[in-house]
């Protein structure tokens, strides 16, 4: 049976579906910038040289990266409400929940690139009178963002993508947006592959951001 493609429909939901858009984006940004701060703070947690700092990082990361993020949404959405009385609303719950997941990731990719950086540079920083934070803000960090930045792009891939699970919970991002289009349209197949192209064209610009920005750091070495 031949299907008979016809899209016309999503110009005459474009207002529908710029709300889903945004709500992607939205969501998108929230996590990223959440998940980079959560994921530098245990980062730096696990290198500390005060052992229960430690104990916390390691614990963050081995507890919210070995746990679905599905689950996680589901257990901030519903069972946050009957533990507190208080219910979230959906795209809170999502972000709530999705950061977290990311921040676990995010460390060890911070805490990696922090790694990287030879013994050798933190002792001669130290030796010439660098506190902490001097030795990290002029001479770790630096090169470790050079080192992190493939890595890191590939998070932020994913953590745009996995934005597409706060649908279970009808927040309204561009899954959920195509979903009800489709049930109301009776048309899934445009109504998904036009969710399926938002992703490669957003995820393209992430990717070309990401080799434009390997170029600038490298030309800075």
């Amino acid at each position: 049976m031949e299907h008979g493609w016809d899209f016309a429909f999503l110009l005459e939901q474009r207002d529908f579906i710029l709300r889903g858009l945004m709500g992607t984006l939205r969501l998108a940004a929230t996590c990223v910038v959440a998940g980079v701060v959560l994921g530098l703070l245990f980062a730096s947690a696990q290198l500390s040289r005060f052992a229960p700092l430690r104990l916390l990082g390691v614990a963050y990361v081995e507890f919210f990266r070995n746990i679905p993020v599905l689950v996680q949404i589901f257990w901030c959405y519903f069972t946050l409400p009957i533990l507190t009385g208080m219910q979230p609303n959906a795209f809170s719950a999502a972000a709530v929940a999705i950061s977290l997941y990311a921040g676990a990731y995010l460390a060890e990719i911070f805490r990696s690139g922090i790694q990287s950086i030879e013994r050798g540079q933190w002792e001669a920083a130290r030796a010439i009178g660098f506190g902490h934070l001097a030795l990290m803000r002029w001479v770790v960090l630096p090169q470790a963002v050079r080192a992190v930045v493939p890595p890191l792009t590939n998070q932020v891939m994913e953590i745009v993508k996995t934005t597409t699970v706060a649908s279970t919970i009808a927040y309204g991002e561009i899954l959920y947006s195509a979903k009800v289009l489709s049930d109301q349209e009776f048309r899934p197949i445009e109504s998904y592959t036009a969710v399926g192209i938002f992703f490669i064209v957003t995820l393209t610009f992430v990717s070309l951001l990401s080799s434009w920005l390997e170029r600038r750091l490298r030309r800075h070495v």
